[in-house]
């Protein structure tokens, strides 16, 4: 057997530093012409009076694309994917005013049209920015009350019985499936063009995407050089999940609907 060679500078303080990689996320990004998301946002605007969002665009196109492919709809519970009840898109929110973050689930969002994702995001935000949201105040006190160095096995807990599960304790403030099929965030209002989030390992979720600034950028169309607006969407995704090959069929599913969003869209096509 080989003695091998021992390990000096910065690979021995690395080695020392970190242990075996134990972390399934991987991460990705596409980057979208925005030109038919903002055409659709402006006249969804001009139709219905809603504040639509780029992100309220792409969490639909999410709940398209996991409806276009049901079988990744699902959480892993002891080497076995259980398939979910709906497809839900989980928001993240900023309350007090952006230094504090929460959360909107909106479920079967496959079966509703961006306006109404939007309407009922902007509801239920409202809410708990005013303090009127119960679900969400049951979930504030019970996480209140749990003494930090106890947290984390809270969170361990709660999830085995709300997600591992599927048992519904709204009345704790421990709904089920509490982060829904995926999640979506945005940094675009911060002006940040490209970030990655972290998916917690409670969140029991294949894929949180981030939304980044739509920017003006020079792009080649056909041999023509074309300023367009462009829109970096950046994934992270559970390994355990996806592979590549599950990974591009989502995103085939999220361009298709975000290069026409009005093809999907109910009073808009």
């Amino acid at each position: 057997m080989a003695r091998g060679h021992k390990i000096t500078g910065w690979r021995k303080l690395a080695s020392s530093a970190w242990g075996h990689p134990n972390d399934p996320q991987i991460f990705g990004d596409l980057e979208f012409d925005a030109t038919a998301v903002l055409s659709f946002i402006e006249e969804a605007r001009d139709a219905h009076g809603v504040r639509l969002t780029v992100t309220h665009v792409v969490g639909r196109a999410l709940a398209h694309a996991f409806g276009e492919h049901p079988d990744l709809n699902v959480h892993l519970y002891r080497g076995r994917f259980i398939p979910r009840p709906s497809i839900d898109i989980f928001f993240i929110v900023s309350t007090d005013e952006g230094s504090e973050l929460s959360g909107v689930k909106v479920a079967d969002a496959d079966k509703k049209s961006a306006v109404e994702v939007a309407e009922e995001l902007s509801s239920r935000s409202n809410r708990i920015r005013s303090g009127e949201d119960v679900e969400f105040g049951k979930t504030k006190t019970m996480i209140g009350r749990i003494p930090y160095r106890l947290l984390r096995l809270g969170f361990k807990i709660s999830t085995w019985i709300t997600t591992d599960k599927g048992k519904d304790l709204k009345q704790y403030g421990l709904p089920a499936y509490a982060f829904g099929t995926a999640m979506v965030t945005s940094v675009g209002m911060f002006g940040i063009q490209h970030a990655y989030a972290p998916i917690a390992f409670y969140y029991r979720i294949p894929l949180l995407v981030l939304v980044g600034e739509v920017t003006r950028k020079p792009v080649a169309i056909g041999d023509n050089i074309e300023i367009r607006p462009m829109l970096n969407l950046a994934a992270t995704l559970d390994h355990r999940y996806l592979d590549g090959y599950h990974a591009a069929r989502l995103a085939r599913s999220v361009r298709e609907y975000l290069d026409d969003p009005k093809r999907f869209e109910p009073g808009l096509g």
